[in-house]
């Protein structure tokens, strides 16, 4: 029997600004520090770069968007180093030759972030740019030329470099009132023209990477570390809350989403340590930001994954009212990979690019480590509605893969098109199974710097964008196979997916 979505449904695919628009240094945008941040492989890190306080330059092995430089240092740009964020993939001044594209696919929903430095380059100016303000409302008129819903995410690993360098990021409080800020300019500038909003990208990132420390940077987290993330969740969770107040307040059509990174969590035996350290994993990585932007309030574990780390966290008055009055309206996530957890020795382990743990043999695993699993998918889509009843996207769902242009010009991506293929089945699935599933933005529509390793060679795209991991090439726009198998999923409304 044929796949069947709902008649509504949203098919369309995501960017994030700082991976695909470029123009680092154009028209008034402000640095963040992926413009600091060196590219990799997926063998070695990227890296954030700097001038000590000495004078020195120097570098800090990075996870893409988040590296601690030293005390004294200032984030610096350094000769003779390449940041594949300056360019990106151009899309600043290319826009109009995406969108179009996207339009031919048959999108109905293009997810895109708003650079934060774009609007208040410092992050605190007294006013915002305009021509900040002025490339994104065409952004959005372009969208809305080809009837495609623009799904906005506020924040997507940018915070402006002043905020990080001078500020401390968001360990200091006073983010939230600049986030607000800013907030409150887009909802305002870009009324009758957005409709969707997401707060905060993958937000659970602050604490579930803190598990991968030993991977990427050669050490276990301290209880100082977790003390830190603990408490700038906390921050992004009361601005996130006030976003989505001022938001209602704008205009009550507005839809705010929450953003989770979704990993699907298996215990790797039936051993019942295994068992609770699993559902443990679920509370600490996804639920514990989940149920704070759904529900409005810290859950009952929350004291004790505190108390694990010696936490204390500093929570003002007025904080829990806001977080009680700000819960999102729908729950969207990024979904690629599963991961098994376990209390025993693994010998056999998958490693690197933000992926971790024991090996899964039921699984087959892509060039980065990740686990193709559409079962998870399935898994993950029931679980979660079953938790929230609220309705659901999925904003990021794709596989990085080199890709080879063939000699007639095209990338014959048939691996792709089978993932994807598994992916919208098992979407299905959940749907049938009672889940309100309201829209599919696959990661991403087109070539863009990889987050996780800066390389141009770790494609999503269902567009072929000719630039390679030193920044050469023509830039060109080429559909791939997928492209077409895409499309014709979209004008069959998931039905035809073969």
């Amino acid at each position: 029997m044929a796949n069947k979505f709902p008649d509504n449904f949203l098919w369309g695919g995501a960017i994030a600004a700082n991976q695909a628009e470029g123009a680092y240094n154009e028209d008034g945008r402000g640095l963040v520090q992926t413009d600091v941040t060196t590219g990799g492989t997926k063998n070695s890190p990227r890296y954030t770069t700097y001038i000590d306080k000495d004078g020195k330059p120097g570098k800090v092995a990075s996870m893409g968007h988040a590296g601690v430089i030293p005390e004294g240092a200032t984030f610096a740009v350094l000769e003779d180093h390449y940041y594949p964020n300056h360019k990106a993939v151009d899309f600043y001044h290319r826009y109009k030759e995406d969108i179009k594209l996207f339009a031919e696919m048959g999108y109905s929903v293009f997810r895109l972030s708003i650079s934060w430095a774009r609007i208040f380059p410092n992050g605190n100016d007294e006013t915002p740019n305009q021509a900040g303000l002025d490339f994104y409302r065409s952004v959005f008129e372009e969208c809305r030329k080809y009837n495609i819903e623009p799904l906005v995410s506020i924040w997507h690993f940018d915070t402006p470099l002043n905020l990080e360098q001078n500020y401390g990021g968001w360990s200091n409080r006073k983010l939230i009132d600049y986030y607000e800020k800013f907030a409150r300019t887009i909802f305002n500038e870009y009324k009758g023209l957005v409709k969707y909003w997401l707060t905060f990208n993958e937000i659970n990132n602050t604490v579930m990477f803190l598990d991968m420390l030993s991977v990427i940077a050669g050490h276990e987290a301290t209880d100082e570390e977790y003390q830190v993330a603990y408490q700038q969740l906390h921050h992004q969770f009361v601005a996130s809350a006030r976003a989505v107040q001022a938001a209602k307040e704008i205009d009550p059509n507005y839809q705010l989403g929450c953003m989770i990174c979704g990993i699907t969590n298996y215990p790797a035996t039936c051993d019942p340590a295994d068992i609770l350290a699993t559902e443990h994993a679920w509370e600490r990585n996804l639920f514990y930001c989940g149920d704070v932007q759904v529900k409005g309030k810290y859950p009952t574990y929350a004291k004790r994954l505190w108390k694990e780390r010696n936490v204390t966290l500093d929570i003002q008055e007025g904080d829990l009212e806001d977080l009680a009055k700000g819960t999102v309206d729908m729950y969207t996530f990024s979904y690629y990979m599963s991961a098994l957890v376990t209390t025993h020795k693994v010998d056999d382990k998958v490693g690197g690019n933000f992926s971790m743990g024991a090996r899964n043999e039921y699984l087959t695993y892509s060039e980065w480590g990740w686990a193709e699993d559409p079962t998870g998918l399935q898994y993950f889509l029931e679980k979660i509605y079953d938790r929230y009843q609220v309705p659901l996207m999925v904003v990021e769902n794709g596989l990085g893969a080199q890709d080879v242009v063939g000699e007639d010009g095209v990338v014959h991506d048939d691996y792709r098109i089978n993932y994807h293929r598994n992916h919208v089945n098992a979407m299905a699935k959940a749907i049938d199974n009672g889940v309100d599933l309201i829209a599919y933005t696959t990661w991403g529509c087109i070539d863009i710097v990889s987050a996780g390793t800066g390389e141009m060679r770790k494609r999503y795209g269902f567009i072929y964008v000719d630039m390679d991991d030193e920044g050469k090439g023509t830039l060109e726009r080429t559909p791939k196979d997928s492209f077409h198998w895409y499309k014709k999923v979209i004008a069959s409304n998931g039905a035809d997916v073969d």
